[in-house]
């Protein structure tokens, strides 16, 4: 069963629901693509954390926040069955 890019969405963010706050964190899906031979949803998502970095270069002192990138993968249940880290860096 190929589920909906809105189911896609709410099974990503329930994964992340215990770990950021979804409601400020300015959560956003970014990129999705089923892989129907695997029967996976590669998905590609964003949110916003306080900058850690901070100090450690000039040009980021002034910025409050950081968007992070994960990548997951999420099952035909609905279930996330990899989170790794995004880098579009090849």
């Amino acid at each position: 069963m190929e589920l909906t890019l809105k189911e896609v969405f709410e099974a990503a963010k329930k994964q992340f629901a215990e770990l950021i706050n979804i409601e400020e964190s300015d959560f956003r899906l970014e990129q999705v693509e089923f892989k129907k031979d695997e029967g996976i949803w590669d998905v590609v998502v964003s949110y916003l954390l306080d900058n850690k970095n901070k100090g450690i270069s000039p040009v980021l002192n002034f910025l409050p926040f950081e968007r992070v990138f994960k990548r997951l993968k999420i099952n035909d249940q609905k279930e996330v069955v990899g989170i790794y880290i995004f880098s579009d860096a090849r």
